[in-house]
């Protein structure tokens, strides 16, 4: 054995012995046991010895693992003290959510149900139109409209978005208006690009889509917005049908080795449960108001 052993994997060792298996391993270290399998086998291969015995039932020592155990238990025991100063003075963790501006605006209105008081970590927006990397741990969650498709990451549906178009409720001659857009530089999403497709008139243009929304509840004219956003606006009206070719799915996209760990995982099911609570309002089925057909 020509490597120096991790501690880390020594603990993952040490629990998955204490355990018999990589599931409860996984749980007590907030870990997939996909991710807790893979670093027991680099142990191995590192050390050059077989640790376990590998069966449907679980795992179980081998003669080297016990004689390992041993040891790695008064390692474990000795370093409890350790991680408790450590614990006590680090900082609380930040878990990163990234969402385009819609999808944060519609978070941010139900923080309370998000994020509470003893929760034990803190939580950090990340407002863009952009993929940002969660493989590479740029973010820690990430709301998307495709499921991840390569990577050590992993996937969860939360639900169907439909978008339609609105205009402001008091404009005095809606037939005159003409369409609110983002620009074409920063048209990222399928919603702000397809309106640059129609046949529309387009008199106003901004770089975000927060703007895009201010100016049509300002009467600047008609933008294409997520129903989830314009159907919770009492200043705000519908011009005609859902548009159905917009319709999208949203996904929460992780990182694999990540999901388990007890503050994400929380956090993902508090997502999921607002999905799930808000659905018709996501899918377009709770309009406060339509006006007249453009």
């Amino acid at each position: 054995m020509n490597e120096r052993l991790d501690w880390n994997d020594l603990e993952i060792f040490f629990h998955v012995a204490e355990n018999g298996g990589l599931s409860a391993a996984g749980r007590r270290l907030g870990l997939s046991p996909p991710t807790v399998g893979r670093r027991i086998l680099a142990l191995e291969q590192r050390s050059g010895q077989i640790l376990f015995h590998r069966a449907q039932t679980g795992y179980s020592l081998t003669i080297v693992g016990k004689a390992l155990l041993e040891r790695v238990r008064v390692m474990h025991a000795a370093a409890l003290p350790v991680h408790e100063i450590l614990s006590s003075q680090a900082e609380t963790p930040l878990i990163r959510l990234s969402a385009g501006t819609a999808t944060a605006n519609f978070l941010a209105d139900k923080i309370n149900l998000l994020h509470r008081s003893g929760d034990g970590f803190r939580l950090n927006f990340v407002t863009t139109e952009a993929v940002l990397d969660i493989a590479h741990r740029e973010i820690d969650l990430g709301i998307r409209n495709r499921p991840a498709e390569a990577g050590n990451l992993a996937s969860r549906r939360l639900g169907t978005l439909r978008f339609a178009a609105y205009r402001s409720w008091s404009v005095s001659n809606p037939d005159l208006l003409g369409w609110v857009a983002v620009d074409p530089s920063h048209a990222r999403h399928p919603a702000a690009q397809w309106l640059h497709r129609q046949n529309h008139t387009i008199n106003v243009m901004a770089s975000s889509v927060a703007t895009v929304h201010e100016l049509v509840k300002a009467g600047a004219g008609i933008g294409v917005i997520p129903c989830m956003i314009g159907d919770c606006d009492p200043a705000l009206c519908r011009v005609g049908a859902v548009i159905n070719e917009l319709t999208e799915q949203q996904y929460l996209v992780m990182h694999d080795d990540d999901r388990h760990r007890p503050p994400i995982r929380r956090l993902i099911e508090r997502i999921t449960k607002i999905y799930d609570d808000n659905a018709d309002l996501l899918a377009g089925q709770r309009p406060l108001r339509v006006g007249q057909d453009q």
